[in-house]
């Protein structure tokens, strides 16, 4: 069975991994006869009110809110490495940009945090696929644009695209149901809540994705 790595970066749209796109994400591998394999990283983020969305000032552990997505069945990113996956998906929501690298605040300029750039960069170097959904193609933006110039979409909007497009990747126009397939680096990449208005919109793309990137293992 293939191996799929999941790579969550907490729980809930303003702070973390998106929910709706990260059991998406988990549904359509299972659905496609694939495992996941979540990880997160061992860090604190700081924590927003969801009903508010406004910050706490507290701050709580990526890798244990991961856990409440993943029931409990996770691992520190820092213990996965490409030898053991097929392939590694990065769900959207904020914590991608501001967890799992600063984009949020940085933008083109910006850096990726450690073990998830090694992970990314594994994968890229091992020939193995990577999927990344929402406003997370800006992690892989800045981990490989400026070796492989990857062929990248976070829907259309010129702003980020712009910023994608300034660390040496391509930015690509694309439909909320859709996907961008850059067969030559091995990556995928959907838009979901960057533009869908209802979670079946998002969860079109979404299961298209996950095939892509399961057909290019």
């Amino acid at each position: 069975m293939k191996k799929i790595g999941v790579i969550l970066s907490g729980c809930g749209v303003r702070d973390g991994s998106e929910i709706h796109e990260a059991v998406l994400t988990l549904l359509a591998i299972d659905r496609n006869g694939a495992k996941a394999v979540c990880l997160a990283p061992d860090m604190e983020l700081s924590e927003v009110n969801h009903l508010s969305m406004q910050e706490t000032g507290a701050k709580r552990n990526v890798l244990v809110e991961s856990a409440r997505i993943a029931r409990g069945d996770i691992s520190d990113l820092k213990t996965a490495n490409a030898a053991d996956l097929d392939a590694i998906v990065l769900p959207g929501g904020y914590g991608a940009a501001k967890n799992l690298c600063n984009f949020a605040f940085e933008g083109a300029q910006g850096s990726v945090q450690p073990e998830v750039l090694r992970l990314v960069r594994e994968m890229a170097a091992a020939k193995k696929p990577i999927c990344a959904i929402c406003i997370a193609p800006t992690v892989i933006a800045l981990a490989l644009g400026k070796d492989l110039s990857p062929q990248l979409t976070i829907g259309n909007d010129a702003g980020t695209a712009q910023a994608i497009g300034a660390t040496g990747s391509k930015h690509v126009d694309c439909a909320v149901n859709d996907c961008v397939i850059d067969r030559e680096r091995l990556i995928v990449s959907t838009p979901a809540y960057m533009l869908a208005g209802r979670i079946s919109e998002a969860a079109e793309g979404i299961e298209k994705a996950i095939k892509a990137t399961l057909d290019l293992i």
